[in-house]
């Protein structure tokens, strides 16, 4: 994969974001009324990126090309975010994913595949694992939702839905990234702020309904591809005591699974992409036939 930062000014987010787009292969597969939006970068073992609410494929601006070049990246914005159609209402986390699991099928047959997914792409890669439980050969949970655990108090989110000027609605996305995506404030600049104002005007649906259910717990239960774990140590969503809670729910499911804290926030893919990149690569490309056990 080509070096973006060579070819693009590294200023310009726009820039940045359609550099990276212009290398994926697209693809579009039955959503509700319309198509679900798919993309693909390099080649090898195949792995799919899931989003997280109020996102899109650009969530995962910062990993892609470092990932495709060990791996097919096949990235999709979900149903109902970015360039996908709506899913049919009532949507559930179980027709949303049978929606991807379709599309993942068109795209891949019967190939076997590992899934990362990130926040409410957590909760969705767990359904989807749940839809194709032979196929998986490995769900990284990054930040998710859906495992039905408390959560700490957070800051006030501000609705920018409600506010008249592009100055204004600017300020309420860095306030939102900082009360609940990043952690340092120095993240919080032209790239994160332009992912956060261009992804959450095109949300079409209630994902935080969902995340904060435990139906990503319930539907971990019906498969038996081995599980791994990434939170950032300074994550909103489960900081202290209740990223501890996380790590015993993951290690109650599958003793042998790697649970790795990095310095960082909710989004840490974005936050620290470098040693994340290391990290899922190294869990990835560490073989594991199935779920380590506790002793009777």
């Amino acid at each position: 994969m080509s070096d973006v930062a060579a070819t693009v000014d590294p200023h310009d987010p726009a820039t940045v974001v359609a550099a990276i787009e212009a290398q994926a292969k697209k693809v579009g597969t039955p959503c509700g009324d319309g198509e679900m939006a798919w993309r693909i970068w390099g080649a090898g073992p195949p792995v799919v990126l899931l989003h997280g609410g109020h996102g899109a494929w650009s969530h995962w601006i910062r990993n892609i090309l470092p990932l495709a070049e060990r791996f097919t990246v096949i990235v999709p914005d979900m149903p109902g975010f970015g360039d996908s159609a709506s899913p049919p209402d009532p949507y559930t986390a179980d027709s949303m994913a049978a929606i991807m699991a379709t599309g993942i099928d068109q795209i891949l047959g019967k190939q076997k595949f590992a899934i990362v997914g990130f926040s409410f792409g957590g909760v969705m890669g767990s359904h989807l694992a749940k839809e194709r439980p032979d196929r998986i050969t490995r769900l990284v949970l990054v930040g998710a939702g859906g495992l039905g655990l408390p959560r700490p108090k957070m800051g006030e989110m501000r609705n920018w839905k409600r506010l008249d000027t592009e100055a204004e609605r600017r300020e309420a996305n860095r306030n939102n990234l900082a009360v609940l995506m990043l952690h340092d404030p120095a993240n919080i600049e032209g790239l994160a702020l332009h992912l956060q104002s261009t992804n959450t005007v095109r949300t079409r649906i209630n994902s935080r309904k969902i995340s904060l259910t435990d139906t990503g717990r319930r539907a971990l239960s019906t498969f038996s591809a081995p599980l791994a774990g990434i939170w950032g140590i300074h994550d909103a969503t489960a900081s202290g005591e209740f990223l501890d809670a996380r790590e015993q729910l993951v290690k109650s499911l599958d003793t042998d699974a790697e649970f790795v804290r990095l310095d960082g926030g909710h989004w840490i893919q974005f936050e620290t992409p470098e040693v994340f990149n290391r990290t899922v690569i190294g869990i990835l490309e560490t073989p594991r036939s199935g779920r380590g056990t506790a002793p009777a």
